[in-house]
């Protein structure tokens, strides 16, 4: 890993470490003790645009995704887990979508119209986002460091762009995504899904880059919600 790109983890960590509603949340899932469970994608990136901005904390944040990977696929087991995480979580933040990783083929082709196949982790699913921004999770350690998986780096979101990850059939997705993103967001740079080519954006395997260990760090941010 490059200097630059370590020192986007420690910034990530550091940002997410400022936010009172992010660690509360991070704090009240690790109770709950799911297999392989993050807290991924819009909370994240948008937290960061937001301190990169300088906007309110929790600007254009509409809910917070954690996910797991448990092998059991029926639904019922899904859904005792969210009665068990109801109760504990709805006090954080919210609303909290939570979805098990293992059970997404599924159902992902029946909502949305394009084959998905099965996950072999949780951690497996950034990389099938719609966009490479999206493909960002943390989860809070027992020792409390921060684990940082992002398969694709973090370049993009520290750069403010908004790039297509076209290996799944997502074009509809990412550009109702990106219309609000640059709505919400208009220093971003939007690159359109028309010409990204189809193929997948590289990255080493199905397996996130991983920093865990991560300390503490004053707070970035220069206004409060």
């Amino acid at each position: 890993m490059s200097a630059t790109e370590t020192e986007h983890y420690r910034r990530l960590a550091a940002i997410v470490r400022a936010d009172p509603d992010l660690m509360r949340l991070l704090e009240a899932a690790r109770g709950l003790a799911l297999p392989q469970w993050r807290l991924v994608a819009g909370c994240l990136y948008q937290t960061v645009w937001n301190v990169l901005t300088g906007r309110p904390r929790g600007h254009g944040i509409r809910d917070y995704d954690l996910i797991y990977f448990d092998a059991d696929l029926s639904w019922e087991a899904e859904d005792a887990v969210l009665r068990r995480a109801a109760p504990v979580l709805t006090p954080c933040v919210g609303p909290v979508e939570i979805r098990n990783q293992a059970r997404v083929h599924l159902w992902f082709e029946g909502r949305f119209g394009s084959p998905y196949p099965p996950l072999p982790s949780a951690d497996a699913a950034l990389s099938r986002y719609a966009a490479i921004v999206h493909a960002v999770g943390v989860r809070l350690e027992a020792d409390d460091g921060l684990s940082i998986a992002a398969p694709f780096g973090l370049a993009d979101l520290f750069g403010l762009v908004l790039r297509p990850n076209p290996v799944l059939a997502n074009a509809p997705a990412y550009d109702a995504k990106a219309a609000r993103m640059r709505a919400l967001w208009p220093e971003l740079t939007v690159l359109p899904w028309h010409g990204a080519g189809g193929a997948p954006v590289k990255c080493a395997d199905d397996t996130a880059a991983v920093s865990t260990g991560l300390s503490p760090a004053p707070s970035p941010f220069s206004t409060s919600r």
